[in-house]
């Protein structure tokens, strides 16, 4: 009987302690998924909070970074609307992006609209290194405060930039699969995508960490959280964009540089124009037009290193990441093939 007490009384306790490292490592699990998920809302409560409670605190990015940016992409879609945007809080805006006379039309609006100086350059990203030596021309003398991926053409000139936000990007006509896609597009994309954030960042950074001030945005997109069937190298282009954000953050955090990650949801503009099941719904929560999400994410500048930038687009995420990655891929293939298939039938008729 003592035997068999002591047997029964050791199995209660390897049952105890079973339970309890299940539960902690349950606990861990769920503080992980919180942090991992809230970290972003805690940093923006704190830096809102922060002015009015301590002194001589920076409260516009012109005081925090400097009176210029740059943006690449920024004669369309979501890089427009995030140059007015900038412009509209008083920095003064280097568009750089393909076509002059979108550059020049932009550029125009921005100097009329909002009062700020503005000088552009027009290259084309997907030319891969011979354009960046021009760029580099084109902001000698600029101290860049926040980067940004426009293209325009910009004569040597002794102007300030302080900010830089890589945007310029680009996709496939539509939804398709990797072979039927063509070779010379699919260097394009990981020319544009991948190599034009790298190069923006390696040749303005050096002045950056001489000034010891600025920031580093870079656009990358909610899609990278799983892979995603017919969007194959698209979101992985766009994996990239997040290692490389949050490698490059640690990397120049001790010169008092930002670098944040910035990754939307569907918004729209032309690069969805091959759904209109997509365009006809824009406006809706989930669905924001480009000037309406720029508005909230340049708000968060400043205030947290990774971001969805919209709302909607951070509870999205959110829910998105309760599920296992294999079901999130099998959605995500479904609804971008359901894409796929009705551009197709659109380019039929």
């Amino acid at each position: 009987k003592i035997i068999l007490q002591l047997i029964n009384l050791h199995s209660v306790y390897s049952m105890a302690f079973i339970l309890c490292f299940i539960y902690t490592i349950g606990v861990l699990a769920i503080a992980n998924f919180l942090y991992d998920n809230l970290k972003s809302v805690f940093s923006i409560i704190v830096a809102v909070l922060q002015p009015y409670l301590q002194a001589k605190v920076s409260k516009t990015l012109v005081e925090r970074y400097g009176e210029w940016a740059v943006v690449t992409g920024s004669t369309d879609g979501i890089g427009k609307e995030y140059a007015k945007e900038l412009a509209r809080q008083g920095l003064n805006i280097v568009l750089i992006s393909r076509t002059k006379e979108k550059l020049i039309s932009v550029a125009s609006d921005i100097e009329n609209q909002y009062k700020v100086k503005t000088k552009w350059i027009a290259v084309d990203f997907a030319k891969g290194r011979e354009i960046y030596d021009e760029i580099e021309k084109g902001l000698k003398g600029i101290d860049v405060g926040i980067l940004g991926n426009l293209k325009q053409k910009v004569k040597a000139n002794n102007y300030k930039s302080s900010l830089s936000v890589n945007n310029v990007g680009m996709m496939y006509e539509h939804p398709e699969n990797l072979h039927l896609i063509s070779e010379e597009l699919l260097w394009d994309l990981m020319t544009v995508n991948m190599g034009s954030v790298t190069m923006m960042t390696r040749k303005i950074l050096p002045q950056m960490i001489g000034r010891r001030k600025g920031a580093i945005v870079n656009i990358g997109s909610a899609s990278e959280l799983q892979p995603l069937p017919t969007m194959t190298v698209y979101t992985a282009s766009k994996k990239f964009v997040t290692f490389f954000s949050k490698a490059l953050e640690q990397e120049v955090k001790e010169h008092n540089i930002d670098v944040q990650l910035v990754m939307p949801g569907i918004v729209i503009t032309k690069m969805n124009a091959y759904s209109d099941r997509v365009m006809s719904r824009g406006g809706l929560p989930m669905l924001p037009f480009a000037s309406t999400y720029s508005k909230f994410a340049v708000f968060t500048l400043g205030k947290t290193s990774e971001t969805n930038g919209y709302w909607a687009h951070g509870i999205q995420y959110f829910l998105m990441k309760l599920a296992p990655m294999p079901i999130r891929t099998l959605l995500g293939h479904r609804m971008f093939n359901r894409f796929r298939n009705e551009a197709l039938e659109k380019k039929q008729k």
